[in-house]
């Protein structure tokens, strides 16, 4: 039975247009006419997009589900039109060896409600010193390795370990961080921290370390993307490597390009790592994802329990969620704002994650039938309250959003369906 989606606007080659899209066993198919028996859906001039793409998201199990679990954390996603997740390796065993990462895959196999790709760490126990792992015997089950949460810190060992990813063909995607930049630090090193008495987190921390593995990544032959970029030095380090030809690419997050350090408060919400930057930080970003150097807009949903961040800025656990609100906050304020057209958001959260780390699903015809059904009229206020995920800790609490999940498929089975959608 092949299932017919009419009336559609869909997202393909660049633009929207009034389009069918058929679905068969699991993966897009040519149009065609519905034969006796199929079923029809009639989306009713609602949008359809290649399902969203996050790179960068914790889903905390196994060893910390009261945080989030694999279940929650993508029925969140599933919520937020995500297709697809690439989990990072901060748990408990972490998945530093086969036998620790087939723990956390027989979860998912479980429990995930949309696609969910591993990340291997690039040290023994996620340290971001001591031994490397056995790159050889991971690589065939996780999507590039990590030690996300932490930097490594030897120049000499993050050498070896792009060596060895290089040879496994995967990526390193790397958290930077200085560890003796840090000073205690917590927020950023702005007006901010030193009108409220606060440690800050100097911007070298950050792009120190990305200036040194994109000199080892030329050296190796790396593949190599950068975490949640926050700071101007590093956008204009990954665009001047990109100019070069190297294979790096980056991501920012939602909160870097919407907020900074004038916006924070004296709440849990609004600590994260690394830390709400400067104004001219955050216009570097945003000339980042128009000039195309930053390819990746990732979520870096990073659950904790409501005790965890309820500690005020100093005390409070660093991470915020946001897989159910990212899309429509970035769709209101840069693409209803005028900073970036719909089409240049897509290809931040769908398309360009999955060309840079090889995933399936979207919306053409041999396609893996991966998308989302958005209305793009609906507007709302963002309500913690109302998220699947075990998390709450959000900066947009109250905020006014628009563009709303209807539908979400993944391999053709609807695993998120708005209850004010009628079933068909």
């Amino acid at each position: 039975m092949k299932t017919f989606y009419i009336n559609a606007e869909v997202y393909r080659a660049g633009a929207f247009r009034r389009e069918t899209v058929v679905v068969d066993e699991g993966r897009i198919v040519a149009a065609a006419e519905p034969a006796p028996g199929d079923r029809t859906v009639d989306l009713a001039g609602l949008h359809v997009i290649p399902g969203l793409v996050d790179v960068h998201v914790h889903l905390r199990e196994p060893g910390f589900s009261y945080k989030e679990t694999i279940a929650s954390g993508t029925a969140a996603a599933a919520r937020g039109g995500y297709t697809a997740v690439c989990s990072m390796p901060n748990l408990s065993p972490a998945p530093d060896t086969a036998e620790h990462l087939a723990a956390q895959r027989a979860i998912i196999r479980r429990d995930a409600a949309v696609r969910v790709y591993p990340y291997g760490c690039i040290t023994v126990g996620q340290r971001g010193c001591g031994a490397l792992v056995d790159f050889a015997a991971l690589a065939p089950d996780v999507v590039g390795f990590s030690d996300d949460g932490r930097g490594v810190q030897s120049e000499e060992l993050m050498g070896e370990a792009m060596r060895r990813a290089a040879a496994v063909g995967r990526p390193i995607v790397a958290h930077c961080e200085v560890d003796e930049l840090l000073r205690g630090g917590y927020i950023h090193d702005g007006d901010y921290c030193r009108a409220h008495g606060h440690k800050g987190i100097c911007s070298e921390s950050e792009w120190r370390q990305v200036e040194r593995d994109i000199r080892l990544a030329e050296q190796t032959g790396c593949r190599y993307h950068v975490c949640h970029v926050s700071t101007r030095e590093s956008v204009s380090l990954v665009r001047r490597a990109k100019a070069r030809g190297l294979a790096v690419s980056c991501e920012t997050a939602p909160h870097y390009l919407l907020l900074t350090d004038e916006d924070l408060r004296e709440e849990g919400r609004f600590k994260m790592n690394p830390p709400l930057r400067s104004r001219a930080d955050r216009e570097a970003l945003l000339q980042g994802i128009q000039d195309g150097t930053i390819e990746v807009v990732a979520t870096d949903h990073a659950p904790h329990s409501a005790e965890e961040k309820a500690r005020g800025l100093a005390g409070s656990a660093m991470g915020i969620v946001g897989l159910e609100c990212a899309f429509p906050l970035l769709y209101k304020y840069l693409v209803l704002g005028g900073v970036i057209p719909v089409g240049r958001l897509v290809e931040l959260m769908a398309l360009n994650p999955r060309r840079l780390f090889g995933l399936e699903g979207g919306v053409e015809a041999g396609d893996a039938a991966d998308f989302a059904v958005l209305d793009l009229g609906a507007e709302y206020d963002v309500d913690p309250a109302a998220f699947l995920s075990l998390g709450r800790a959000t900066p947009f609490v109250g905020w006014r959003v628009q563009g709303r999940t209807m539908l979400t498929v993944v391999g053709g089975r609807e695993v998120y369906r708005d209850e004010t959608m009628k079933n068909q």
